[in-house]
């Protein structure tokens, strides 16, 4: 990218003073975009409207007006809840190709109110329903470390347009990883935060972010560039049912907590499932690493109910959610899954909670119980829980492709649950990021998961901070 300037923040500063000016840095993205194409990271590119923004922001900052904290900033929206007026909202679906969305989400409305240019809208699988961003409209998107893998899914054109430079800060969702596996496959942050933190003004399900599924957050490549996309993007909204009150922390104010005062739990697998050696030893590695800066660290176990139980659990409900989703978009839109041009994946996930009886989607809350538990005694005494965010580097892009079969000798399902531990906290609701631990022999990222207290996102930023001082990341990027 054209700036060199560390964090949002002073870019916005920069641009605000004169600096620099947001019309070259919104057409480096721009031409930057143009020239990663292979990646794949957005459905649709907003040239025209992004170069008017930039060119409203100059005019602004050369009147000495302040549009916000984002003032001239390129920043992408996930194609999904994140809608922009006048802008195709396609959710993944070839069958909504030329769907144009009639209003702003808050989201959106949000960005902009703090001046940021929306460049454009990011990939994901049809309804977000995998973790690999892959569909019949525009193809699979890649990590920028390798482009035959996946950038992981379902917010994978967010993660992937950060970590390429090809936006500041972008908007993702997160039903069971997908803000936190994508950050793991491109060595960014990405931020789950607590259920209602970030409103939804969606009307397909007003209630749809009850628990434990849909969950909004910033994806960035920074600790200071993620707690401001958080401030900004968080907070009530009265059309969102579930939204709640802010609360007196300060997720910026978080970031100078010193690492002396930080402690942490850690557990390598969640005892839970399989994890590969080289994601083990590396996000070990970056636990060593912040333990070594003055954080207390300690080994905890955490007695999650029985894999098989708590995948069922899941499942359950989560099948539940997208059928009654796909419900909503056939009623919508006039579209039918069974004939539609569409994944078999997509099918097969409708199907879990197609004949999912009432009683059967309340009892799956017992596990979760247990669940909720586990986690709140792994965390007594300490700030954080941290794991790894997958169990395997990076898979292939392609839906096509199969996930992996054995891990660390132990043979598994095959299947997205396998390849991370994630979706435990959408059962639990305990916020929840994935950050940079490093790279692996090969080049490719390995995330490392932070988990903390319901609604205490500032103890998960202020140890993510603690790690990138730790052990900064920044020299890592394809443009660094």
């Amino acid at each position: 990218m054209t700036d060199t300037l560390t964090t949002i923040d002073e870019l916005a500063t920069a641009i605000r003073t004169g600096e620099t000016s947001s019309e070259a840095v919104v057409g480096d993205v721009l031409e930057r975009i143009e020239a990663t194409q292979e990646l794949n990271a957005y459905v649709t590119v907003l040239e025209e409207s992004a170069r008017e923004r930039a060119r409203e922001a100059d005019r602004a900052a050369a009147a000495g007006e302040d549009l916000g904290p984002l003032h001239g900033v390129p920043v992408a929206i996930k194609d999904l809840r994140d809608r922009k007026a006048g802008v195709r909202n396609t959710l993944g679906l070839k069958a909504l190709s030329e769907n144009v969305a009639t209003e702003d989400s808050i989201t959106v409305e949000r960005l902009e109110a703090a001046g940021a240019v929306i460049v454009g809208t990011t990939n994901t699988p049809a309804l977000a329903h995998t973790i690999k961003t892959d569909n019949r409209l525009v193809g699979a998107t890649a990590t920028p470390f390798d482009t035959e893998r996946s950038a992981g899914g379902s917010s994978g054109g967010s993660a992937a347009a950060v970590a390429a430079g090809l936006a500041r800060l972008a908007t993702g969702s997160d039903i069971g990883g997908s803000l936190r596996v994508p950050a793991s496959c491109c060595n960014v942050i990405g931020l789950k935060p607590s259920f209602g933190r970030i409103p939804s003004n969606s009307r397909l399900e007003s209630f749809d972010s009850h628990s434990p599924f849909m969950v909004g957050g910033p994806i960035a490549r920074s600790a200071a560039d993620v707690a401001l996309g958080f401030e900004i993007m968080a907070g009530p909204d009265h059309r969102d049912p579930l939204s709640v009150p802010r609360g007196d922390d300060d997720a910026l104010e978080a970031l100078e907590r010193p690492t002396a005062e930080l402690s942490v739990a850690y557990s390598p697998n969640l005892d839970l499932q399989p994890v590969s050696p080289v994601v083990r030893e590396t996000v070990g590695a970056a636990v060593d690493d912040l333990a070594a800066a003055g954080a207390t660290v300690d080994t905890v176990d955490v007695s999650l109910p029985g894999v098989d139980v708590l995948r069922r659990a899941y499942y359950t409900q989560v099948g539940g959610y997208f059928a009654s989703i796909a419900s909503r978009v056939e009623e919508e839109y006039g579209i039918d899954f069974e004939t539609a041009d569409v994944e078999e994946t997509v099918r097969s996930t409708i199907a879990l909670g197609s004949d999912t009886e009432p009683l059967e989607e309340r009892l799956a809350n017992g596990p979760r119980v247990e669940a909720y538990d586990a986690i709140e005694a792994a965390l007594e005494g300490a700030d954080v829980l941290m794991t790894p965010t997958l169990t395997v580097p990076p898979y292939g892009k392609h839906l096509r492709d199969r996930y992996p079969t054995e891990i660390d000798g132990h043979e598994v399902a095959g299947i997205p649950t396998d390849a991370m531990l994630t979706w435990v906290f959408n059962l639990t609701g305990h916020p929840a990021a994935s950050v940079p631990a490093g790279l692996t022999d090969d080049g490719l990222p390995v995330g490392l998961q932070i988990v903390g207290r319901r609604y205490a996102e500032s103890d998960v930023l202020a140890a993510t901070r603690a790690l990138e001082r730790a052990r900064p990341w920044a020299q890592h990027y394809p443009d660094a």
